[in-house]
This record gives structure tokens, C-alpha cells and sequence, in this order.
């Protein structure tokens, strides 16, 4: 069975306070860039097995639904980066 490797992108949803991203934009404002706003995530790659690119695709956003992500105040995006394969061909 192929090997795929998922992107899951996690992000505080519009209207839920970052804390870390508020720090970062005042170190960014006191080393003198002009920021406006900072919103902070995480990306997480999982590399699984499954039969075909169409039950990956299913397969990560289960794991996003599931544990990867607080859907209460976070957001989500899966980005198939492809077999194991293909990724490291480049």
C-alpha cells in the first residue's frame, strides 16, 4: 500500500485570541517592521498508508476532525503533499 504525506495546517479561528501571535507582532513592531496583525499555527506532516490518493485525502482530514485539531477555536487545512515517494523526489 502507497505511502502519502499530509500537511495539516492548524490555525486559531477569526475572533479567537492569540497570545502567541501577539507577542510576535510586538517583537516584530520593536525591531522596527511595520506588522498590522500576526495570527500563529502549526503545521504538522503525518506520513500514512492508504490505498489511493482520494482515501488519504479522507484519511487526513479524519485525523484533523479527530485529534489534530481543537475545532472549538481552531481552523484546519489538509494539503496532500503526495506519496512518500513523490516528496522526496521533489
Amino acid at each position: 500500500m502507497p505511502q502519502f504525506v499530509a500537511r495539516v495546517l492548524v490555525r486559531p479561528k477569526a475572533g479567537v485570541r492569540d497570545p502567541q501571535g501577539e507577542a510576535v507582532l510586538g517583537a516584530l513592531r520593536s525591531l522596527g517592521h511595520d506588522a498590522a496583525e500576526v495570527r500563529t499555527g502549526k503545521e504538522i506532516v503525518v506520513t500514512f498508508s492508504a490505498p489511493d490518493e482520494a482515501a488519504a485525502q479522507a484519511a487526513a482530514e479524519r485525523m484533523g476532525d479527530q485529534l489534530l485539531a481543537n475545532p472549538v477555536i481552531e481552523d484546519y487545512a489538509v494539503e496532500l503533499a503526495g506519496t512518500e515517494e513523490e516528496v522526496r523526489a521533489g
